[in-house]
Parts: C-alpha cells; sequence; structure tokens
C-alpha cells in the first residue's frame, strides 16, 4: 500500500523477497524475507547491489532475530541502531476488548461519553462496496489536518486508497462507524501469524471525540476475540500518537533496527 510513496522495488532471489524503498532522498533495503539458510548468499547481492548503485548499504525494520542472523555471518561488520520511533506496540486483544481495571477507567469514560452522545451510531463491517466511502473520507480526515501535497499525510491518504482499491487481494478486514448516513472512522488489519494481528489502519474525526476508542474496542471484539496479540504498529516519533499508543498499555515492544556498515 505503500509503494508508490517508498518507491518500492523488489527482486525475489531463490527463497527470499528483497525489498529496497526511497523516501526523503535516502535509499535502503528491508530486512529479506526468508529462511536463515541461504541469506550469507543474499546478503551479499545487496551489498553488491548498494555498491553498484552508489548508495550507503542500509536495512531498516530490522528485528532482534535478523540481528543474531546478520552477526553470524558477518561479526562485528555491521553496526546497529536502536529505532524507537519504529518499535511496533503490542498488546493483549483482552486488554483491548475489555479495558478492564484502573489502568484503563479513562479509556472506558471516553467510549462511554461517545456511545451516551452518539447513541444511534452504528458498527459495520468494512467491504470492498464501501471503497469509494472510505476515499471520500480519507480526503475530509487530511483537509482536517492541513494535509499538503506530497507531505507524509498525504502520502497516507495515497497508501490508504491503494489498500481499498486492492482490499479483497490483501485479505485485509475492516470496520467503519456511521453516525446516521455519515462514515466518521474506520480501521483494518490482518492477520499476520496464529497468534498476532496487526492493524494498519484506524481513523476518525476530530470532531467525534471518543470515536479512536470505540472503533478500537469494538473491531477487537468482534474481529479478533480468538486472537491473543495486536500488534498495532509504531508510533513514528508522533508525541500524541506515542501518548496514545503507551494510554493502551501495551505488553511488549516489539524492538527495530537499522543496520549500516562500520
Amino acid at each position: 500500500m505503500w509503494r508508490k510513496a517508498y518507491k518500492i522495488q523488489w527482486a525475489v532471489e531463490g527463497n527470499f523477497l528483497c525489498v529496497k524503498a526511497r523516501w526523503e532522498g535516502e535509499t535502503f533495503f528491508l530486512p529479506p524475507f526468508g529462511p536463515e539458510q541461504g541469506l550469507t548468499e543474499v546478503l551479499e547481492k545487496m551489498l553488491d547491489h548498494a555498491e553498484e548503485q552508489k548508495f550507503p548499504f542500509i536495512l531498516q525494520g530490522v528485528e532482534k532475530y535478523m540481528v543474531e542472523w546478520l552477526e553470524k555471518i558477518k561479526p562485528g561488520y555491521f553496526q546497529y541502531r536502536t529505532e524507537r520511533d519504529n518499535f511496533d506496540y503490542i498488546y493483549l486483544s483482552k486488554d483491548l476488548i475489555q479495558l478492564k481495571g484502573r489502568k484503563f477507567h479513562t479509556k472506558k469514560n471516553h467510549i462511554n461519553s461517545f456511545r451516551k452522545k452518539y447513541s444511534n451510531y452504528q458498527y459495520v463491517p468494512l467491504t470492498v462496496d464501501m471503497a469509494d466511502q472510505c476515499i471520500a473520507f480519507m480526503t475530509e480526515w487530511c483537509n482536517e489536518r492541513g494535509c499538503v501535497k506530497g507531505d507524509s499525510i498525504d502520502c497516507e491518504r495515497k497508501a490508504i486508497i491503494e489498500a481499498m482499491n486492492n482490499f479483497t487481494a490483501l485479505g485485509f478486514q475492516g470496520a467503519a462507524i456511521f453516525i446516521g448516513d455519515k462514515m466518521v472512522s474506520f480501521t483494518f488489519g490482518e492477520v499476520i501469524n496464529d497468534d498476532t494481528v496487526v492493524i494498519h489502519v484506524e481513523k476518525g474525526l476530530l470532531e467525534y471525540k471518543g470515536v479512536y476508542g470505540v472503533i478500537n474496542q469494538e473491531f477487537c471484539a468482534h474481529n479478533w476475540q480468538h486472537i491473543e496479540y495486536i500488534n498495532r504498529e509504531e508510533d513514528m516519533g508522533i508525541e500524541g500518537l506515542r501518548k496514545a499508543k503507551e494510554s493502551y498499555h501495551p505488553v511488549k515492544m516489539l524492538e527495530k533496527y537499522i543496520v549500516t556498515i562500520k
């Protein structure tokens, strides 16, 4: 969904998917997707490619297991820097559904306030037929935030349009909140393994206070009761987003590293 914003290029090499991206003038790789066996050869080809194309070798979004693999292949060759802004927030689904205990007291108050004020709201599963409504919603959402063509908010809007236009092919599940005929929030995500769901998008209009809490709780309750963990992705270093994600009390943070050559 971010392929255009990040100018994604990809290649399949043996059992690996290799992805190259470019953002704000910097070219980098994502960690090669594949097994440990065969990584040595693929890594050498990536290093050669960076040298041939004359850009510094950088791996972004590298998880701990990949750090360990890289050290086994080339001990002491790379340097690793934690990328806090890119750490994923992981929660227990039961926490997001039940909101039990004093630590969620404020969340419950916001949700109850929304439900009281908008008692006629409707929770609707997202379908591909609603793509046009989601796209129109994103225009309004962008305008609320002073979106400028080509900025990060505009790039996010375009990524969501890309996702909605390929919703079925990507295997996403989603939901929306309506007040009357007006869509005021929507979200979507996908199952990524036996015990974890990742939520890619959650958007709401500023006018409807508490709508984020409502769609988060309802989406988890309707779709993900059977899943243990919910990954709500990173905060990108945005102070308000970090505060919001921390307020849901993650059970763990998935660390990410930037890898460069020493």
